[in-house]
């Protein structure tokens, strides 16, 4: 990080929104809401007798979304510094709630959401979001002396076990997976030591291993990555029909709401596999431009990262913007048969009202952030 001599301390202007993170955010959220009002109106008319279910929902978050960007936009971020312990706290005590309250239910095999006044929340997105701040907290305080095993590398992935446990149990490997690189990139920017990061990962191969090899569903998930076409009715037919979207959308696509694989073919079209939907309907120039959109985004926070006002600050913009990448990185990998089927939405795009809310409170984080420029 660049080093924080002189900065102005000074409040922003009220309306000052850095226009070049605020701009492809909207633009994906509204895309997000047409996108899903298209993947989803078949089922939503099946399951609850209106083809508008989904798109309502979405639209409400959208909303609500904006106003939790805007406050956190203009509520400074060094009041997280005193939030960080109740964050963590409260993140760890809704992932126990999943899996040991009448409160949590599961969904598809993994009990990962909370139903609370008719509300359903996903608390492994509060953990991610929690587990930056608490981290961005902890590393700075700690920065003098964050080469020292038992203070800079010992306590922080003591706390990642303890979210591993919690996420395992449920399972929900995917965001294990999130937590866990996130938890290095964040370690390895403040200054541990690469032998104290290199021997964790080492020592965690032959765990990881046997972890592959303990159930036959893991070995048919992994085999059926490896050559879903060998495998199209059973573990490797999210895959095949989400390459199938892909294949039949071409240059232009078929245009939006003319897509097939999403009538009851493709799996979870409006969530995980949303942009197997825009691939099909939109077409390379409509993947592409996607893909552009969300560069954009993770070139501004790592701008704003390496810019910001203060350790602390430049942390949670790292963090912030490595948990939105990653996501990218694993939904798009798994929808293109790249990487293993896992459960996770693609930011700002797929439904999903604790995944937006998260997103948007990290996009406003970032804006509060760039707002404490240099001099």
């Amino acid at each position: 990080m660049k080093g924080h001599a002189k900065y102005n301390t000074k409040a922003a202007p009220a309306l000052s929104y850095d226009v070049k993170l605020l701009f492809p955010v909207l633009f994906l959220v509204g895309i997000g809401v047409v996108m899903i009002y298209s993947a989803s109106s078949t089922l939503a008319l099946k399951a609850f007798g209106n083809e508008y279910y989904f798109l309502k929902r979405q639209a409400i978050f959208a909303m609500i979304g904006l106003l939790i960007l805007v406050f956190y936009k203009h509520m400074p971020y060094r009041h997280f510094r005193a939030l960080s312990y109740p964050i963590i706290l409260f993140a760890a005590a809704l992932l126990a709630a999943t899996l040991f309250s009448g409160f949590g239910y599961a969904v598809g095999g993994a009990r990962r959401w909370l139903r609370v006044a008719g509300f359903s929340i996903q608390p492994s997105e509060l953990a991610r979001f929690a587990i930056v701040i608490f981290m961005a907290y902890s590393l700075n305080k700690k920065r003098e002396k964050i080469k020292d095993f038992y203070i800079g590398f010992l306590p922080h992935v003591l706390l990642l076990g303890v979210f591993t446990v919690l996420l395992f149990i449920q399972p929900d490997f995917g965001s294990i997976v999130i937590f866990a690189v996130l938890s290095w990139i964040m370690l390895f920017v403040a200054g541990v030591r690469i032998l104290h990061l290199t021997a964790a990962f080492v020592v965690l191969l032959p765990v990881l291993y046997f972890f592959l090899i303990s159930a036959e569903y893991r070995m048919k998930r992994m085999l059926s990555f490896l050559n879903p076409w060998q495998y199209p009715t059973e573990e490797g037919y999210q895959v095949t029909h989400s390459l199938m979207a892909f294949g039949t959308g071409g240059l232009w696509g078929t245009g939006i709401g003319k897509g097939y694989q999403k009538l009851f073919y493709l799996p979870e079209p409006h969530t995980d596999f949303i942009f197997s939907v825009i691939g099909e309907e939109l077409g390379l120039v409509g993947v592409l431009f996607i893909l552009g959109l969300y560069v954009m985004i993770i070139w501004r926070g790592i701008h704003i990262a390496r810019n910001a006002r203060d350790f602390f600050g430049s942390l949670i913009a790292l963090g912030l913007t490595a948990s939105i990448g990653l996501q990218v990185c694993i939904n798009m990998g798994v929808s293109l048969g790249l990487l293993p089927t896992k459960g996770l939405t693609l930011p700002f795009l797929s439904y999903g009202g604790t995944s937006l809310l998260v997103n948007m409170a990290s996009i406003g984080i970032l804006m509060n952030i760039k707002a404490a420029r240099p001099v």
